[in-house]
């Protein structure tokens, strides 16, 4: 007969496996979300920046970005329209990367395109921060400092991640990946997180829409990248190691944040990326 131990262990199997599957599943719902918002966010820059960058006519990069183009300022211009054209093929980078059927079916693709976009987000980062302080951007020192410290931790994760990569410690690179993955896509949360905020407060709220600056504004700037990392931390932990009540209470966390996301997604998709497609 089994012992009393081995049928508490049978009767709590169902529930880890449910815990798991629910976790499982809501990670793939998130990041379907992501990739999702992330291609229209991609197709955007390409469209109007890249449309505009075709026709010669570099003045409609500041339509939206300011000093997107200072005329006579021809390292700056030239720092800009990398960081532009890097933030389209990192976007659509490294959405492939995280794709197990990627690494599975094709892995010299996986390396190489993993090595393309480690180069990428590096050369962003570098020139994000040349921008942010030397090229001029809005917002206020507070929010520029938390910019930066996302740059700082894109090129530290992408130094780590090629590290573990080289010392062929694979669990040890996926784990770094991912965080580059959500530090690299800091800029692009912000935009989110910004837009979710509007719709649920009907406008501008915390700060002032003028000058760009204001309380939320200084909270986001450093949100962008740490709550997705202390949720992938979170997430992480509960996978590999939680117990079913932790497991479900995760799987609950993330649904809510991606329905949170896909109410941003969705409010800067149609009132901010689509309408500006044309270029």
């Amino acid at each position: 007969m089994p012992s009393a131990q081995s049928a508490a262990g049978q009767r709590l199997a169902p529930s880890r496996i449910g815990a798991a599957t629910a976790l499982s599943a809501a990670a793939t719902f998130w990041f379907a979300a992501t990739v999702i918002g992330q291609l229209v966010f991609a197709a955007y820059i390409v469209a109007l920046y890249g449309g505009h960058g075709i026709r010669g006519n570099f003045q409609g990069w500041n339509a939206v970005m300011s000093h997107g183009h200072v005329p006579g300022d021809g390292v700056g211009n030239l720092a800009t329209g990398i960081h532009l054209l890097l933030a389209a093929v990192i976007m659509l980078g490294g959405a492939l990367q995280l794709l197990p059927q990627l690494r599975r079916i094709a892995p010299r693709a996986h390396r190489w395109n993993g090595r393309v976009y480690l180069a990428g987000a590096v050369l962003a980062a570098l020139s994000g921060i040349y921008m942010l302080w030397w090229r001029g951007a809005v917002g206020d020192v507070v929010q520029h400092i938390g910019i930066s410290l996302n740059a700082v931790l894109v090129l530290l994760f992408a130094g780590m991640t090629l590290r573990r990569a080289l010392q062929r410690d694979i669990a040890a690179h996926r784990r770094w990946a991912l965080r580059l993955f959500l530090a690299v896509s800091g800029v692009w949360f912000f935009r989110v997180g910004l837009m979710f905020w509007l719709a649920v407060n009907g406008g501008p709220a915390g700060f002032d829409p003028g000058s760009f600056t204001g309380p939320f504004l200084s909270f986001l700037a450093y949100a962008q990248y740490l709550l997705p990392l202390a949720v992938l931390e979170g997430y992480l932990r509960s996978r590999d190691s939680g117990s079913a009540p932790a497991r479900w209470t995760m799987a609950a966390l993330l649904s809510l944040l991606t329905v949170a996301m896909g109410v941003g997604i969705a409010v800067a998709s149609m009132g901010m990326w689509l309408p500006r497609m044309h270029g």
